[in-house]
């Protein structure tokens, strides 16, 4: 049996950031499990309308982009479970597996000062304090205690990687107009 999901085709916005993908159904009234792509999913939670795309792999229940309408998200043990308009049994939530959510980045609850996303950082021009270019911020990677920058650089020609960790006691300063990140770290370590 194939299930078609029938919700409104949308526009994904441009400032669109993917935050995660639907698991699969939670429950039997239309809830559904969410793999958050961040630690701290309040995106998900602040955003009361998703922006859905069909998994790049498996089966295809809608085509393009579509517009979910958030009744109620939150957090359950070590997952996101929401609940959607127009999603009301349990075949309605499984349609809707693997999907990809978008949000848009304006929709994103305020930071405060020394507090950033994830996606704001990626691309950054990491220096040290002398001045030196360190690469390129290509990824961030939570490693429990703390997250790390994966930088991606160039050298003899060959693409290289460095991490160095997003603490404060490396990190002097994020600049996000300049795109740029000052740390306390020498390009041998």
């Amino acid at each position: 049996m194939t299930i078609t999901v029938s919700l409104p085709p949308a526009e994904l916005p441009a400032d669109a950031v993917e935050v995660g993908r639907i698991a699969d159904a939670w429950g039997v009234k239309g809830w559904f499990k969410v793999l958050s792509h961040s630690s701290t999913p309040e995106a998900l939670f602040a955003a009361k309308t998703w922006y859905l795309q069909p998994s790049e792999r498996g089966a295809k229940t809608f085509t393009g982009t579509v517009l979910l309408s958030i009744r109620q998200a939150k957090d359950h043990s070590d997952t996101v479970v929401a609940w959607a308009q127009g999603i009301d049994d349990r075949n309605a939530a499984e349609a809707l597996r693997g999907a990809r959510i978008f949000v848009p980045r304006s929709s994103f609850p305020s930071t405060t000062d020394d507090e950033y996303y994830w996606v704001d950082l990626i691309g950054l021009a990491v220096f040290n304090r002398e001045g030196v270019a360190l690469g390129e911020v290509r990824e961030l990677m939570s490693t429990g205690p703390q997250t790390v920058l994966v930088l991606g650089y160039e050298e003899d020609g060959k693409a290289q990687e460095r991490m160095i960790p997003f603490v404060s006691a490396f990190v002097d300063k994020v600049d996000l107009p300049a795109r740029r990140i000052t740390v306390d770290w020498q390009p041998d370590y």
